[in-house]
């Protein structure tokens, strides 16, 4: 069997030294869509090294190296076909109100979770990540792999998509994105061939190559700090989302947010039972913190078709 759920499980965690300064970061908001307008103020914190804010998502390509979908396929107990991977799902939890513009950091990932959909399987791959002055973040990649279920293994959450809130969204912004955008976001560490080989692309079941799924995560995440958080990176707590449909390079991202403020808004909790790991999975973020602390449902589609479904339960908490 391809998936040897209790060898995976019972993994070493992998552990890894990470660094990064300003050039990365920077590199890493130029491929989630920042600098357009180059001029704009808002636009220069995120692209000018003298007034640089790090984005809280970078977490997720800091250090370079393989993203967690692909260290999840490095993991003693699993051996299957990249070309039937899919990302199905990202989490992030801050532990201090700001990731530095540079720095140095143990990674620790281990597998925490697999389950058996049947006809799939969903890997959860949990990375902890620690510098000199303890907890940095954490976050969780959940990997869906097509065709390897079937063992009679725990189902885990469900995965069903989740309905907007009925009533209408409080901002809604669109956001383009350029042809070349997954050219320039793969030179922040994610090499997978369906993001620019069309031959790959075509042999995992796509029209075209397809955006990286972690891209439009992190642009979702610009457009809200933008919007809601007047750009303060500082006060984002906890995110995420499920990946529910494909971006295509040259689409339009439609973005609409509902706030939700207090710890009561009616959101499930990061790391909640809501489609991550019960009962163990990211911890509860943000809390009861107060003086203007709250939540923001996101749902993210395509303009060009039709409003397609692109991120689906996604959430962000911030203080």
């Amino acid at each position: 069997m391809p998936i040897d759920a209790a060898g995976a499980l019972a993994a070493a965690p992998r552990v890894r030294e990470i660094a990064w300064d300003h050039k990365d970061v920077q590199l890493y908001h130029l491929g989630i869509g920042a600098g357009r307008p180059a001029t704009d103020p808002g636009e220069l914190r995120y692209t000018l090294e003298s007034r640089l804010h790090v984005l809280p998502s970078f977490a997720t390509v800091a250090g370079g190296g393989a993203p967690g979908v692909i260290g999840t396929l490095s993991v003693p107990g699993v051996d299957v076909d990249l070309a039937r991977v899919l990302h199905a799902g990202q989490r992030l939890r801050l532990h201090r109100p700001a990731v530095p513009v540079r720095g140095r950091a143990r990674a620790s990932s281990r597998v925490v979770a697999v389950y058996d959909k049947g006809s799939a399987a969903v890997l959860v791959l949990r990375t902890e990540v620690t510098d000199a002055d303890g907890p940095l973040w954490t976050d969780e990649a959940e990997v869906f792999v097509r065709g390897e279920g079937g063992w009679g293994g725990e189902r885990g959450p469900s995965g069903r998509p989740s309905p907007p809130p009925a009533e209408p969204a409080d901002h809604v912004v669109e956001r383009a994105v350029r042809e070349d955008q997954a050219l320039l976001y793969r030179l922040s560490g994610d090499w997978n061939p369906l993001h620019a080989d069309p031959e790959f692309a075509a042999r995992a079941g796509f029209e075209r190559p397809v955006l990286h799924g972690l891209c439009t995560y992190g642009a979702t995440l610009k457009a809200v700090v933008d919007t809601l958080l007047d750009g303060d990176v500082t006060r984002v707590r906890g995110y995420r989302t499920r990946f529910a449909g494909v971006v295509y390079p040259g689409e339009t991202l439609r973005v609409r947010m509902w706030r939700a403020t207090g710890s009561d808004g009616g959101v499930p909790d990061v790391g909640g039972s809501d489609g991550g790991v019960p009962d163990g999975g990211v911890p509860d973020v943000g809390g009861s913190d107060g003086g203007g602390a709250g939540e923001a449902r996101v749902v993210v589609s395509v303009v060009e078709r039709g409003d397609a479904p692109v991120l689906d339960g996604t959430v962000v908490r911030y203080g």
